[in-house]
């Protein structure tokens, strides 16, 4: 065997190989040996903050995964993300760093993780799989549909494996409501509702020195230029910056990849998007936070199906048909009538794709090369609504969608609205 061939192009080429002499696709251990390079998935971490530190465990704690290097911004986090990674090993080997570039630059990572300000996802992930990394990729997809639209089609170029990071798809409460749906046990579905939370978080316009720790100038990126503000997490913009429009959507781009993606998973919307879009919603009541507070929008699919999007209650999906209800949280699922939840799918009945562990997920379909559980396309048709639904809100129009061509068709300037320009020498 090719001493530099490595894991990933190993995997590979056993693919496609296999599928062309019609064996399996994956060599088993025994085949290889227990130290084999198909064995233990080598990954990275970039960005490893609140979200980060969470996945950087999930994917640490996995008995087949070796965790090198971390990259952030802050010295703050990568030392963190650094000390926790030693402590797992026992010794100090995991490598920082301050720039992305030089963490994809290396050959022997098979896969990263990111948790990035929202601004930060369509250029890393792009760069991500064009240096063929698998990628567990934190939800939203992007800031921009242009920039999602960008990642699925650069994981495709590339052949890489995408994780979106929308974690209710393993949870079993929610596939069993998803089931439920699809096997009519609710007779034909009404609308569902996808209750995302509203309101926005703490901090004020008072502008502060940038932390030494900080690249300030780096985690701006292709954001506009702004003075450093103290939003209430350490006297940084860490966490808060996602109630700013430069940065992020608020509350409707944190939530969309997960109760709108739980909608379009239940209605078989996975591969397609809204053709029509109102609503109306407030904002912030603040001197610098900018995005939309409350809301209440409508999206209406070409198969007559509705998503009720609404910020007037906790978490959760609804879906109501005309022969019954379900409510699904992360806490709890409930139906209209409560049998319904005791009585089986039928053996040919629909089954929705099983995962009990979203990291687990991931590591499991770097080996296979087969789909995780929410790939780049079905992470991408979620925020899509989402970010369809902040433009509605912030033209006041109903928007006409072609979810074949990403256009909107009924508003030249709302379809200009879709991309945002990059400040230099930031590109896509």
């Amino acid at each position: 065997m090719n001493p530099n061939l490595s894991r990933r192009n190993l995997l590979k080429t056993s693919a496609l190989a296999g599928v062309a002499a019609g064996f399996p696709a994956i060599v088993p251990s025994s085949v290889l040996g227990a130290s084999a390079p198909s064995n233990t998935i080598t990954i990275a971490g970039i960005g490893t903050g609140s979200m980060g530190m969470g996945n950087l465990k999930g994917l640490l704690n996995q008995p087949d995964t070796r965790l090198l290097a971390v990259c952030d911004v802050d010295s703050r986090h990568r030392a963190n993300g650094k000390r926790t990674i030693d402590a797992k090993y026992g010794n100090s080997d995991c490598a920082e760093y301050s720039d992305y570039r030089e963490l994809l630059a290396r050959d022997d990572i098979d896969a990263v993780f990111h948790a990035l300000p929202d601004h930060w996802h369509g250029i890393i992930c792009v760069a991500a799989a064009n240096a063929g990394k698998d990628i567990y990729g934190q939800k939203p997809l992007a800031r921009t549909i242009p920039e999602g639209r960008a990642i699925v089609e650069a994981v495709e170029r590339n052949g890489v494996i995408w994780q979106t990071g929308s974690q209710q798809r393993s949870d079993g409460r929610f596939r069993m409501a998803c089931e439920l749906v699809r096997n009519g046990r609710l007779g034909k579905i009404k609308f569902a509702e996808a209750r995302l939370p509203g309101g926005y978080g703490g901090g004020s316009a008072k502008t502060v020195p940038v932390p030494k720790e900080l690249d300030y100038e780096m985690w701006l990126g292709p954001a506009p230029m702004q003075p450093h503000r103290d939003l209430g997490r350490g006297g940084s913009m860490h966490w808060n910056w996602r109630w700013l429009r430069d940065f992020s959507g608020g509350q409707i781009t944190d939530w969309a990849g997960h109760n709108i993606d739980i909608s379009h998973w239940a209605l078989g919307l996975d591969e397609t998007g809204p053709v029509e879009i109102s609503g109306t919603g407030g904002f912030a009541d603040s001197d610098l936070f900018n995005v939309i507070t409350s809301f209440d929008f409508d999206l209406k699919y070409a198969d007559g199906s509705l998503i009720k999007v609404t910020s007037k209650y906790g978490p959760g999906v609804r879906f109501v048909g005309e022969e019954g209800e379900i409510l699904v949280t992360r806490e709890k699922i409930e139906a209209s009538d409560p049998s319904m939840l005791k009585d089986p799918i039928p053996s040919n009945g629909i089954r929705l794709y099983e995962s009990r562990d979203h990291h687990r997920n991931f590591i499991d379909c770097v080996k296979s090369r087969r789909p995780c559980i929410c790939p780049a396309e079905t992470g991408h048709r979620s925020i899509s609504a989402g970010l369809l639904g902040e433009l509605a809100i912030y033209t006041g129009r109903t928007l006409k969608w072609d979810p074949e061509h990403e256009i909107i068709t009924n508003d030249p300037v709302a379809n200009g609205m879709l991309t945002r320009a990059f400040r230099e020498p930031w590109v896509l």
